[in-house]
């Protein structure tokens, strides 16, 4: 069997860990590199739900989208659900890997590229290239286009049933028809002025706040899909770059629902 450090390797050689922002905590959070894989449980949170479920599963790698770590942990006590997450995994021998913003900033078998195949998107590139890299396939957000144009609402309602969306947010509609998509997994509302610059008709994320629809202005469509339900699909793209490299094991995906919003 592959040891965690070859299965980790892997992926890194699709999203580089120097690719993660500053204030991330991608890379192998609990465990021993050297420990054989038993199995492989995909998500997009290592909560402890999900910590019970590879327990069950006899999986001793949870890669994750998302750290469980993000602060530094003066305390290991169990008194919040990230600590006792940690316990767990440490106390059961489960690794717990994060592939976050490096994956994020990836165009190549990316989060954002799997939005953007799942929307059936075409000729797509990189929203906001990183200036400090000589590569247009790292960065920020997506943009690309319809394979033709689309009116409005009836965009916005096949987009919340393509992402099984509970709900799908915006600002006004403009009477125009929709041909150039940007969107970004996550919190990206950084990405609005961007998305505008590059002459999208609709921006498509997660987690606006209130005042920031304004900012759409009448140049776009602000489309706020709910943070979960953009990169929900980051889990089927964890389990195809590992089921394609590792063959001697079937990697699991998880079936806990780890979305912390509810909608009535």
């Amino acid at each position: 069997m592959p040891t965690i450090k070859e299965v980790t390797a892997h992926l890194e050689t699709i999203a580089p860990p120097n690719y993660q922002e500053g204030y991330d905590n991608a890379g192998l959070i609990t465990g021993d590199p050297n420990w054989e894989v038993t199995n492989v449980l995909c998500s997009l949170d290592a909560t402890e739900a999900v910590i019970d479920e590879a327990i069950m599963l006899g999986c001793n790698l949870v890669v994750a989208h998302h750290p469980i770590v993000f602060k530094g942990l003066k305390k290991i006590n169990g008194r919040n659900y990230v600590e006792r997450t940690v316990i767990k995994a440490i106390k059961n021998d489960v690794a717990i890997f994060a592939i976050h913003t490096n994956l994020d900033n990836v165009l190549h078998r990316g989060v954002n590229a799997k939005i953007a195949e799942r929307l059936g998107l075409q000729n797509i590139s990189i929203l906001a290239p990183k200036p400090e890299v000589n590569d247009l396939s790292v960065g920020a957000g997506v943009i690309g286009e319809l394979s033709s144009p689309v009116e409005e609402s009836h965009f916005l309602e096949k987009l919340k049933e393509t992402m099984l969306a509970g709900c799908v947010r915006h600002t006004r509609l403009l009477g125009r028809p929709i041909k150039t998509v940007a969107l970004c997994g996550g919190a990206g509302s950084f990405l609005l002025p961007m998305a505008i610059a590059r002459k999208a008709d609709v921006y498509i994320t997660g987690d606006f706040k209130y005042h920031e629809f304004f900012d759409a202005d009448g140049h776009l469509v602000i489309a706020d899909i709910g943070h979960f339900e953009s990169e929900q699909f980051t889990i089927d793209l964890l389990h195809e770059i590992i089921s394609e490299k590792f063959t001697i094991f079937a990697p699991l995906k998880t079936s806990v629902n780890t979305n912390p919003v509810h909608y009535l």
